[in-house]
């Protein structure tokens, strides 16, 4: 689902989640949406193998490093290393998706089980491809508006064209 962006006066074509933009409370774990609502950027994880490291508050995203995606564990909706025997996502992947990753304050750091881990802005596959319910940008806008994100910068993903309240 192809759709933009707007940034310091600009606008950027991005993607997101296969099963569209819900509400809040419609969120669910594994169901490919993208949730509404004005989020947080809680983190900044990069590759420091393949790019230099994109701001200060930067941490780099090691070998080890996963999300956990298992609703029944305690850790959910939480980074956590390897080895980690519960359902998870690998943080380190052989492409380059997660060589920049915002991580948004989506269901965090308290957890509803169930409610969706892992919202992140990520690097697209390719031009409107969907992401699992994360918001995706190219490799260069996504690199041209990370150094300049500040503390209070939000991502607002709107429903049905409303903004939602900040």
């Amino acid at each position: 689902m192809p759709t933009g962006a707007r940034f310091l006066g600009r606008r950027f074509p991005c993607t997101l989640g296969r099963g569209g933009v819900v509400a809040p409370g419609r969120k669910r774990e594994g169901d490919g949406a993208t949730p509404a609502g004005v989020h947080r950027i809680v983190g900044l994880l990069y590759r420091p193998d393949r790019i230099a490291r994109p701001a200060d508050w930067a941490l780099p995203i090691g070998p080890g490093d996963l999300w956990s995606d298992d609703a029944g564990h305690e850790d959910y909706n939480l980074m956590v290393r390897a080895p980690y025997p519960h359902s998870h996502e690998r943080l380190r992947r052989a492409d380059p998706m997660y060589d920049i990753v915002l991580v948004l304050g989506w269901n965090w750091p308290q957890a509803v089980r169930g409610r969706g881990s892992a919202i992140f802005v990520h690097q697209w596959r390719r031009p409107g491809a969907p992401t699992a319910g994360c918001v995706a940008f190219s490799r260069a806008d996504l690199h041209w508006i990370v150094p300049r994100i500040g503390f209070e910068t939000r991502v607002i993903v709107p429903l049905h064209g409303r903004v939602p309240e900040a």
